[in-house]
């Protein structure tokens, strides 16, 4: 796998033959939903739903979704009879079984209340519980965004802990995982064992998920603004995705 992000003057839209044969990754927050003011915010509606369910069938059950929400919060919003992956590669499970996670760290309590004690005072910006991390968004106090991350920094390295860069977002969290350790560990396991990996995703954390859907010989889609990247397709917004997710379903 290349180490080195490429800078191109632009991607290709995916072709629809992609999808054949595929194993399909899913971001959501920005990919398959647009991105919202707050976590909780975000609406799935049961036309989005139905057309996983359907790619789904045609790919034999080779499709994931993939996300920094925690496994518990995509059930939530609908996703429970889908193999997920949460909390960046942290957490699996598949429907109706339980969460194959580590434990909440004492370390991430600790984190969370200083977090509040920073937020507290300071309207816009909000403390996001997750099951097993914490984030810290600044999306609605952006001038507040250089002191969270010097927090985010200082904060992880007196607990020994990841600090997860997202869009207008410093999430703290154990390491060892992300999206591409996600896509390694689902493509040796039914059902996306045999496909090819094709990951779509909008944000920095989803790179490491489209460099190892391109070293096991697939590819990635990036959703929205071109930067330099580890994919080699990109859909311009969330309405093209579904566009093209839809185009899955019916060829």
């Amino acid at each position: 796998m290349t180490d080195t992000l490429l800078s191109p003057p632009d991607l290709p839209a995916p072709p629809v033959t992609l999808l054949a044969g595929a194993a399909l990754f899913l971001d959501f927050d920005g990919t398959l939903a647009p991105l919202a003011d707050t976590p909780d915010a975000v609406d799935v509606d049961e036309r989005l739903l139905a057309t996983l369910a359907g790619l789904r069938d045609v790919l034999g059950g080779r499709l994931a979704i993939v996300s920094g929400r925690s496994v518990a919060t995509l059930r939530d919003l609908g996703f429970g009879d889908f193999l997920l992956s949460g909390t960046h590669g942290l957490e699996f499970a598949r429907p109706d079984e339980a969460v194959d996670a580590p434990p909440r760290l004492a370390a991430i309590d600790a984190v969370e209340a200083a977090f509040h004690a920073f937020a507290d005072d300071k309207p816009g910006l909000l403390v996001e519980r997750k099951s097993i991390s914490v984030g810290l968004h600044f999306r609605g106090a952006p001038a507040w965004g250089e002191e969270a991350g010097t927090l985010a920094t200082q904060l992880a390295e007196r607990h020994g802990l990841a600090v997860q860069h997202g869009k207008m977002l410093f999430e703290l969290r154990p390491g060892g995982a992300d999206k591409g350790s996600a896509v390694r560990r689902l493509m040796q396991q039914s059902p996306m064992i045999g496909g090819r990996p094709v990951f779509i995703g909008d944000d920095v954390t989803d790179e490491e998920g489209f460099a190892v859907a391109a070293e096991l010989g697939g590819a990635g889609i990036l959703v929205g603004t071109l930067r330099a990247t580890f994919a080699a397709f990109r859909l311009e917004q969330v309405a093209a995705v579904r566009h093209y997710l839809s185009q899955g379903v019916a060829g």
